[in-house]
């Protein structure tokens, strides 16, 4: 904990805020909503099994995956807790098709939301970490309800962005452009404490974290660097990095801002003409994007950073290498000259 000071997560964004004197407040009652959601989520991901919510609702989602029942629990959850507060005008989600609009007996705010309910959700059965990822924007439209416009955009212009994680203990992490800070959900007295105050990625980690079930799909670049972390290197004395795969992309991201190392999804090149991606920009890959460069990491495709990528579509996915400046360095010196 953070001196002898406790520090809530609104107390937090609040102390943040008195810097920015042009600052309303709104993120902050956008933020604490979101919370709250969270203890929500938590609550019944620490009790699935007794709930009887785990396995399938026999539906797919706009991805073609099969929808587990705690994902979609978690999408009704903060939908529910955010369409009423007056400080949106329109939310997306890695579940819904299409933008979720603020109902029409409710305010329109002046942000707009997006977000992946519950990731890593196909390891919930086995109890693996799973977790809640989100992105904040300022609208473009000027007022009403807000559109597919709205939503579409630079990982530049985010306002603020997080994460939770549900593990043995819930922790959010977020950035509103002035550090990342974690924050530990203390169950005695069900509020978030700074618990992490202004993350700081190792600039180089010993780590590496990658499916290497699909070596066989990789870019040559990609599989020569991979290959190259495993050796030692008797000129700087490098040892090779080890390997650490959950499969939870929370879980995965977490670790790496915490201890340093590399995270890799690069895209799947089975057919050479056409490769494709399966990580979601604005759900996923843009708000961890700008986590980690206030931790002062990196995040990108191997040739472009993931927070200069304009969307063009609501769920466009792209590849997606983040963790430590030199190690995603590194890696963009290997795909380049694949």
């Amino acid at each position: 904990m953070s001196g002898s000071k406790i520090i809530t997560v609104q107390r937090h964004i609040i102390e943040q805020e008195r810097d920015h004197p042009e600052a309303t407040g709104e993120l902050t009652g956008l933020l604490w909503d979101l919370t709250i959601a969270a203890k929500i989520i938590s609550r019944e991901v620490n009790r699935a099994g007794l709930a009887d919510i785990l396995g399938l609702t026999g539906q797919e989602n706009i991805h073609g995956e099969e929808v587990k029942k705690l994902d979609e629990y978690a999408n009704d959850v903060i939908i529910k807790s955010m369409d009423h507060g007056g400080h949106l005008c329109v939310m997306a989600s890695e579940e819904n098709e299409d933008i979720i609009p603020i109902p029409d007996q409710y305010p329109k705010g002046k942000y707009m939301l997006m977000f992946d309910p519950l990731d890593g959700s196909s390891n919930i059965d086995a109890n693996v970490s799973v977790g809640t990822i989100f992105s904040i924007y300022r609208r473009k439209t000027t007022a009403g309800n807000g559109t597919l416009e709205d939503c579409l955009r630079k990982g530049v212009e985010q306002v603020a962005a997080g994460y939770i994680v549900y593990g043995s203990s819930t922790m959010l992490v977020y950035t509103a452009g002035h550090g990342s800070h974690g924050f530990t959900l203390d169950p005695g007295i069900g509020e978030f404490l700074l618990s992490h105050k202004n993350i700081q990625i190792p600039s180089r980690g010993k780590i590496y974290s990658i499916n290497e079930g699909n070596t066989n799909t990789w870019d040559e670049g990609t599989r020569k660097y991979i290959n190259d972390l495993k050796k030692v290197t008797p000129e700087t004395g490098q040892k090779p990095y080890s390997l650490r795969y959950i499969g939870s992309l929370v879980a995965d991201f977490h670790r790496t801002l915490l201890y340093g190392g590399i995270f890799l999804y690069p895209a799947d090149y089975k057919d050479p003409n056409k490769p494709k991606s399966k990580l979601r920009l604005l759900y996923e890959a843009a708000p961890l994007a700008f986590i980690v460069e206030q931790a002062g990491g990196k995040a990108s495709t191997g040739d472009t950073a993931i927070m200069e990528i304009k969307a063009e579509q609501l769920h466009q996915k792209t590849p997606l290498i983040i963790g430590s400046k030199e190690d995603v360095e590194k890696y963009e010196g290997y795909f380049k000259n694949k």
